[in-house]
């Protein structure tokens, strides 16, 4: 599904943040990715969510260079994959339903569809009794819930998960991640950055761990080894 060659980023400061980095994605998986700060790893996943381009080397997304492909492409690929946060960015001055169904119109879908396809995702992620809340109503942990369901309801190919833990406690933190893989089970390939050392261990899958701009490991069941 995603596939790195010899991947290298250089920034115009002439920073290398990411150097001859090769691995691949397959659909269905869930792969952590893991370093410390200033490693490469938000680098990393921009490239994968086709905000960033390598300065050299190629990066695919279901066989297609990224390179290579025009800006209406782009956008097309883009809308297979789902975002999620660390700060939510959720519309503070709409509704969880309102926040959740904005998505969709975005996309272009009609009234009926989105009528039908919020109250199904809110369920799942369990706000179905928060539609008419504002996000300042909601905790933590909702807000990150109500998040996921902004990534989840155009039914991506993808789910990159930037940090969605990082402003959680560790009850909420679990919480946000047996939704990820719940959503892996769904058959969704899940992509989760984060520092949080308990919920990578606890997981015991593919672990990608970036140091210096390099990978330094790729294991299929990792631990958090800094």
């Amino acid at each position: 599904m995603i596939r790195f060659e010899k991947v290298t980023k250089i920034y115009s400061d002439e920073t290398i943040v990411l150097q001859d980095v090769s691995f691949e994605i397959k659909e269905g998986e869930f792969v952590s990715i893991v370093g410390k700060s200033g490693a490469g790893k938000t680098t990393l996943v921009r490239l994968i969510m086709g905000l960033e381009v390598p300065t050299s080397g190629q990066v695919f997304f279901q066989g297609k260079n990224v390179n290579e492909i025009d800006s209406s492409e782009m956008q097309k690929i883009r809308r297979k994959v789902g975002g999620i946060y660390q700060d939510y960015k959720l519309l503070p001055n709409k509704t969880v339903y309102e926040n959740v169904a904005y998505i969709m119109e975005v996309e272009g879908k009609e009234k009926e569809e989105i009528e039908s396809e919020v109250p199904k995702v809110l369920e799942i992620i369990g706000l179905k009794e928060k539609f008419n809340n504002f996000p300042k109503e909601l905790s933590g942990g909702e807000q990150q819930r109500l998040a996921i369901a902004r990534a989840l309801i155009n039914q991506p190919d993808i789910i990159i998960a930037d940090e969605p833990t990082g402003n959680l406690d560790p009850y909420n933190s679990y919480e946000v991640i047996s939704l990820l893989e719940k959503v892996n089970r769904a058959g969704k390939t899940v992509v989760l950055s984060t520092h949080d050392r308990e919920i990578i261990n606890k997981l015991g899958k593919r672990v990608i761990t970036v140091e210096n701009g390099k990978i330094i490991r790729d294991e299929a069941e990792g631990r958090f080894i800094i």
